[in-house]
């Protein structure tokens, strides 16, 4: 999940998405890379805690990422691994390390053999939440994923640095990571009361056609309100429209997952 433009939902997007994956019986992992950790608190993970590991812990120290991942309460198959307050310099620490872009995809793929050593099925979704930058974190975000997922708020300037992040997720194919694709654009914040939204919906679909999904996920006060009790409007709200947005995102997401799926199969 990334859009180097902040408070365009992403977060929130990330951490109900996966909710709503988890809910719908897949085992799915968080990976909080945003210092501000908000993704790990959202999720009822206390990323304060003494001696608690976490993604700092990952990309500048090393260690296994399977160590690092603790389960959300709330969320059967929802596992998270956290950003702790460490992460705020992992940005300057990463410079002087060797490969310092592969940290992240090293790690997953160290964790899936972990995992098949012991016979233990390997996450059905891993979703990772990226910093509001194009730093060394979400560089090794990009590297890690098969997919981008971009959130845009339905606001005046949506396509606000759009053009940009879809330039480094090029020059990441072109240098880094040739498998990575352009999954999908989640519109946010939708306000169906006002003109404003529905033509900036509209201008990102004209633009977009194929990547916006049709779900939109619409500005509502307890998708902001439920990580204040550490928990996903999923859970917080299961009966509220933002539950239901995200949900019908979720299954969108997972429908177009399952049909390339099947393309890459008979090919």
């Amino acid at each position: 999940m990334s859009n180097q433009k902040g408070g365009v939902g992403k977060t929130s997007s990330a951490v109900n998405l996966a909710a709503a994956l988890a809910e719908g019986g897949l085992t799915v992992l968080v990976i909080d890379m945003d210092p501000q950790g908000n993704a790990s608190t959202a999720l009822g993970i206390d990323r304060h805690a003494d001696a608690m590991m976490g993604v700092y812990d990952v990309l500048v120290a090393d260690r296994p990422l399977l160590r690092t991942v603790r389960p959300c309460p709330d969320v059967p198959d929802l596992w998270v691994a956290p950003a702790t307050i460490d992460l705020a310099g992992a940005e300057i620490e990463l410079v002087a390390i060797e490969r310092r872009e592969f940290r992240l995809r090293e790690a997953l793929d160290r964790l899936r053999q972990q995992l098949a050593r012991n016979r233990i099925g390997a996450p059905d979704y891993v979703l990772i939440d990226c910093p509001p930058s194009l730093g060394l974190l979400t560089l090794n975000a990009l590297v890690a994923a098969d997919e981008v997922v971009i959130p845009i708020q339905c606001e005046y300037y949506a396509l606000e640095g759009l053009t940009q992040l879809i330039r480094t997720v090029g020059l990441v194919q072109a240098s880094l990571n040739p498998s990575l694709g352009l999954g999908a654009i989640l519109l946010t914040m939708y306000d169906g009361r006002t003109r404003l939204a529905a033509q900036v919906a509209e201008e990102v679909r004209t633009h977009f056609p194929d990547t916006v999904l049709r779900a939109t996920i619409p500005r509502t006060v307890r998708i902001s309100e439920a990580p204040s009790y550490g928990q996903s409007v999923v859970t917080y709200e299961p009966n509220g429209v933002g539950a239901h947005s995200y949900r019908e995102a979720a299954r969108e997401l997972a429908q177009r997952a399952a049909a390339k799926s099947q393309e890459g199969e008979r090919a």
